[in-house]
């Protein structure tokens, strides 16, 4: 009430001063936590007493270490080669343009062709030679020339049988107009059946022919010998069965499945390389491809390595061992 007094706050007061206080019990001993409670690592410093010859010798042995190990990872690196690719080789450059490589010409051949005069007509180019000898669709040189040849002998203008009434400018001019259009005629075929002007799928096509006739075993068991047989082998008793007679070219063997499979994985890795990088499906594809032709190089490294047609085939497809061993991951 406002007119009377309160006394709550002299009885609050009151009874304050005649309690005593109350103290509460703390340990004499300050607790600690359990990460101070551990021993801190010494750190190994250098002292007064050490030699500073010592000390500099032994920092250099470990920064020339940490180099040669360095020097060494790279050298690894080097050594396995790109899983995809390989090594360039000029049998794998010519998958380009699916025409065999070019034999690269001597210094002494270079001095001879400077120290001779010019030709009257110059010799075409190996290129181009190389182009006219391996023709598209199937075609072959020989064939190629014989159609042309036929064709122009259907195309000549017939001869008049009244000889006394023919105008023999017109008749040659008639010749010439049939040879000009024999020769436009023969460079058009010539532009639409090249290798150079083929699409992605027709070089691919004439690779694998290319690599079936390389690696093919029709071809190289005449120069090329097999895996020397083991002793397991040699002191069996089991009688060796004759081999089946191969009929046709060879285009089962491992060797010629690996060269097929890196001419369709070079295709491929030069697609997803680029603009198509998000390309899944063609990623996908690409990793099948790799480790199909994984498989069959463990295959063959275990049962021809050593021989000539390994050495033969991993020295011209330029496969390495990063290929075959460990694993292959597309990024």
């Amino acid at each position: 009430m406002a007119g009377r007094p309160s006394y709550q706050w002299a009885i609050r007061s009151l009874r304050e001063s005649i309690q005593p206080p109350i103290y509460r019990w703390r340990s004499p001993y300050r607790t600690l936590h359990k990460s101070s409670c551990r021993p801190k690592p010494q750190q190994k410093s250098r002292g007064l007493s050490e030699d500073s010859y010592a000390y500099q010798y032994r920092r250099q042995r470990k920064a020339a270490n940490v180099a040669r190990q360095g020097e060494l990872q790279e050298q690894r690196a080097a050594a396995l080669g790109d899983p995809i690719r390989g090594v360039t080789t000029p049998f794998i450059k010519s998958l380009g343009s699916a025409l065999p490589p070019q034999a690269t010409t001597t210094d002494e051949e270079m001095a001879n062709a400077t120290s001779t005069p010019f030709p009257e007509k110059p010799s075409p180019s190996p290129a181009s030679a190389a182009d006219e000898d391996h023709l598209n669709y199937y075609l072959t040189k020989p064939e190629f020339d014989e159609n042309l040849d036929y064709s122009r002998i259907l195309s000549e203008p017939l001869l008049s049988v009244d000889r006394e009434t023919v105008d023999p400018v017109k008749e040659a001019e008639a010749a010439k107009a049939h040879e000009l259009g024999h020769q436009n005629a023969y460079e058009a075929v010539s532009r639409i059946v090249s290798l150079a002007n083929a699409n992605n799928k027709e070089r691919t096509r004439a690779n694998v022919q290319r690599i079936i006739d390389t690696f093919g075993r029709h071809n190289t068991d005449s120069h090329l010998k097999p895996k020397a047989p083991s002793l397991q082998s040699m002191y069996s008793t089991v009688a060796e069965q004759t081999p089946t007679p191969r009929a046709g070219p060879d285009t089962g063997s491992s060797e010629v499945q690996i060269g097929i499979l890196t001419a369709k994985i070079r295709v491929l890795a030069d697609r997803y390389e680029g603009a198509n990088r998000n390309d899944k499906v063609n990623k996908r594809n690409l990793r099948l491809l790799l480790h199909r032709r994984q498989k069959l190089l463990k295959y063959m490294h275990k049962k021809e390595r050593g021989s000539e047609r390994w050495t033969n085939m991993i020295e011209k497809l330029g496969l390495t061992e990063a290929t075959w061993k460990g694993q292959i991951a597309v990024e």
